[in-house]
């Protein structure tokens, strides 16, 4: 009996518990006046997080006010002003409430996170992994070679969709389109080179051209804007984030180039 009374009165406290965190939604909707979102909304990247601040908004029946940023400068005039490192940014009168999580806790709802995969990259480069030890034969060459020709075959399976991924991240794309239509098929003849024997000395200053900016465009993209994309390596259609895989990428990549370019292997 003790037992069962112990268990209903836990039952009833979560319960309890729930109901008061709906309770407390429901005010803080009722006392958010004079809303105002800033979120980022340039011609190559429409904020997801902001998309979702304004959505929950008009689902609680919740009057704003929405302040596109559409220029980079407008971003980090923000970010500086309130000493933050993302976007959006939302204000009842003079209070910041914070991002997207924050709204969502506030208005008693669980925030929504970000939907990623790393299953592509985990099959492709476990995939030409195993080809490469089959191969038995300069392993890391051909592992390379192998990786290299996949990830173009997914992006040549749609080369729209992996365009319009990449220009917003790649410094390159963005200064010169085009070159994010043809990148898929000059990364493929990369790839068919490092597994040509004798690699080509072409291959290898080919991949350090491309492999050095693609560097650099990460790091911008990541760590100085502060952008939330999903990474184009492995077509234009993923869940993965671009990150450290992204960057890893470039960089063995860029370590493969020079040791072809050098004739190091030889």
């Amino acid at each position: 009996m003790n037992r069962t009374t112990k268990e209903e009165g836990n039952q009833s406290n979560i319960l309890a518990t729930v109901e008061e965190q709906k309770t407390n939604g429901m005010n803080n909707s009722e006392q958010l006046q004079d809303v105002h979102v800033y979120r980022m909304r340039l011609p190559d990247h429409d904020c997801p997080w902001g998309k979702r601040a304004v959505d929950l908004l008009e689902a609680r029946g919740i009057a704003y006010q929405d302040h596109a940023l559409t220029s980079q400068e407008a971003v980090d005039s923000l970010k500086q002003r309130w000493d933050v490192a993302t976007t959006p940014q939302i204000f009842s009168g003079d209070h910041r409430i914070g991002g997207y999580s924050e709204l969502a806790t506030l208005l008693g709802e669980k925030p929504e996170k970000a939907d990623v995969s790393y299953i592509p990259v985990i099959a492709v480069f476990g995939t030409t992994l195993l080809m490469a030890l089959v191969m038995q034969e300069s392993g890391l060459r051909q592992f390379m070679g192998f990786s290299i020709c996949a990830l173009s075959m997914l992006k040549l399976m749609d080369v729209e969709s992996f365009a319009a991924s990449f220009i917003k991240y790649d410094l390159v794309s963005q200064r010169w389109p085009t070159w994010a239509r043809i990148y898929p098929g000059v990364e493929l003849l990369i790839g068919l080179g490092f597994l040509m024997t004798p690699p080509p000395t072409l291959a290898g200053w080919a991949a350090l051209v491309i492999a050095l900016p693609g560097m650099w465009s990460v790091i911008k993209a990541i760590y100085i804007d502060k952008l939330a994309l999903n990474c184009a390596c492995v077509g234009g259609n993923t869940k993965t984030p671009l990150g450290i895989i992204s960057f890893t990428e470039y960089a063995i990549l860029a370590a493969m180039g020079l040791i072809t370019a050098l004739n190091l292997m030889a």
